[in-house]
């Protein structure tokens, strides 16, 4: 089964000449992704050149894979959810400072290059390159989709966060595992049900509502939000209400529901937390659908005065440059299949704004 295409042709028939389909790169997780992938170089700038090299060839080969319209560069700015919720991704400077000085440096000449990649694909290219300065990645592929619901979507990125947005129109490509991850079930490179090893069967994609649900009780420990009600269960016992219970009942909000999300419990300060109050808190910071109205109207404008209307000539040579400047030899052999997608501006259901804006 094909799923990608078949989907897209499902669309097409349905609504002839108006589906777009989009790349919608979380370009920071691809990146730092890639850099691990490169950490067999011996040398710093080997690794930096091998990094790009498969950050670069990874995007090639989706595009012709689902032969894409138009490709999406969403960036971090510092996230909102640092003022809502103080404790918020502050382990990650805990990792930082624990660097050695050659990590250190290391690490700079990573971000150095990442912002040279990020400017280069910004000036030199027809590409969307978005970024709000008080919003994530995950934001404004979660607001682009929104804007263009019925478009074809292909979110490349391996942060499992996007799980929670699969749709009918919306897959998720995993370029680390070669996996495009759909709500039908998970593909390879060519086409076919990944086999799981173990039940020899194919693996089904995690119902969504589920996933979201799960991760808004027990939180997220690589962005350090903490769970609604720590040590609570799957399955509940005779005296208590578990998480499948509860979520089995989250449409009629009964016994079950209401039982889990009135529990109080006492963390090791002694503050005493109603669940409710941490699930709601919980579902702000982690649902991608749920972001405050305000955060939600900068994105969008953010989304709006950034896509790409840009006529930036000569995209094959100065990504030749770019190539030259890593020496990205590889890459630069087959320029003219780069330069397809590097060229192509966006064109789509924001047109409209954009000639109103201008006018």
């Amino acid at each position: 089964m094909l799923l990608g295409s078949t989907c897209v042709k499902l669309l097409q028939t349905q609504q002839p000449g108006l589906i777009m389909r989009y790349l919608l790169i979380d370009t920071a997780n691809t990146f730092f992704r890639a850099r691990h992938s490169a950490f067999r170089a011996a040398d710093p700038w080997e690794k930096v050149g091998y990094a790009l090299h498969i950050v670069m060839s990874s995007i090639n080969k989706v595009h012709r894979r689902f032969d894409a319209d138009h490709v999406v560069f969403a960036l971090e700015g510092r996230s909102w959810r640092k003022d809502y919720y103080e404790p918020y991704k502050k382990n990650r400077a805990v990792a930082r400072a624990a660097l050695t000085e050659t990590e250190r440096e290391e690490d700079q000449l990573f971000w150095d290059t990442f912002d040279s990649l990020t400017k280069y694909l910004s000036d030199s290219t027809n590409c969307s390159v978005i970024r709000h300065p008080e919003a994530e990645a995950d934001d404004v592929i979660a607001r682009w989709i929104a804007l263009h619901p019925q478009d074809e979507h292909y979110i490349i990125s391996s942060d499992t966060d996007f799980v929670q947005l699969l749709a009918p129109n919306v897959s998720q490509y995993n370029g680390i595992t070669d996996e495009l991850h759909t709500l039908e079930g998970i593909y390879d490179a060519k086409g076919r049900p990944v086999i799981d090893k173990k039940t020899k069967q194919p693996k089904t994609t995690p119902d969504p509502a589920w996933l979201l649900f799960e991760k808004c009780m027990r939180g997220d420990s690589s962005d350090n939000v903490f769970s609604a009600y720590p040590g609570v269960r799957e399955k509940g016992t005779k005296n208590k209400v578990g998480l499948r219970e509860a979520y089995a009942d989250r449409g009629n909000k009964g016994y079950s529901w209401n039982n889990l999300m009135l529990q109080r419990w006492t963390d090791h300060e002694g503050v005493e937390h109603r669940v409710k109050d941490d699930y709601e808190r919980n579902c702000t910071l982690v649902d991608l659908t749920a972001q405050p109205a305000e955060v939600k109207a900068k994105v969008d404008e953010a989304i709006r005065q950034n896509i790409s209307h840009k006529d930036i000539g000569q995209v094959g040579a100065r990504f030749l440059k770019f190539c030259g400047k890593y020496e990205l030899n590889r890459l630069s052999e087959s320029a003219e299949q780069y330069a397809r997608w590097l060229n192509e501006t966006y064109k789509g259901p924001l047109d409209e704004y954009h000639s109103q804006t201008r006018s």
